[in-house]
């Protein structure tokens, strides 16, 4: 009789375990956005800072010659160049075409930074 109740304790026991142990696993569990890779706590794709030397074009290469550029002094058509692009891309690509216009050495117009901030503001809003 005492060979069945400890036996019984030690199933529970044993079920206790395993219940929190897999319980524990699903909260760690996070919800991972259909461009990151989940590797990083914090995802890389919403990230401003550039982590590469490498830039990735988003069909933007003509906005190379503005390399090195004034974000100031740019005319009202080379504004609309930049604004083509923002509009093109979708809104989890836009943090990372500010990524690689940093590593190009490309400022965009002032008006189209703060356009591109506020799309990747309202992303992490979301």
């Amino acid at each position: 009789m005492n060979y069945l109740l400890a036996g019984i304790v030690a199933a529970l026991i044993v079920a206790y375990f395993f219940s929190r142990k897999s319980s524990g696993e699903e909260e760690e569990q996070t919800v991972v956005a259909d461009d990151c890779c989940g590797a990083h706590e914090v995802c890389e794709a919403d990230s401003l800072l550039s982590s590469s030397d490498k830039a990735e074009y988003f069909e933007d290469e003509d906005l190379d010659s503005y390399k090195g550029h004034s974000a100031s002094s740019y005319t009202d058509d080379q504004i609309e160049e930049f604004r083509e692009v923002l509009f093109t891309l979708k809104e989890r690509e836009v943090a990372g075409w500010l990524k690689s216009l940093q590593i190009r050495q490309i400022n965009p117009p002032e008006i189209i930074r703060e356009e591109a901030l506020m799309i990747v503001a309202d992303r992490r809003g979301a």
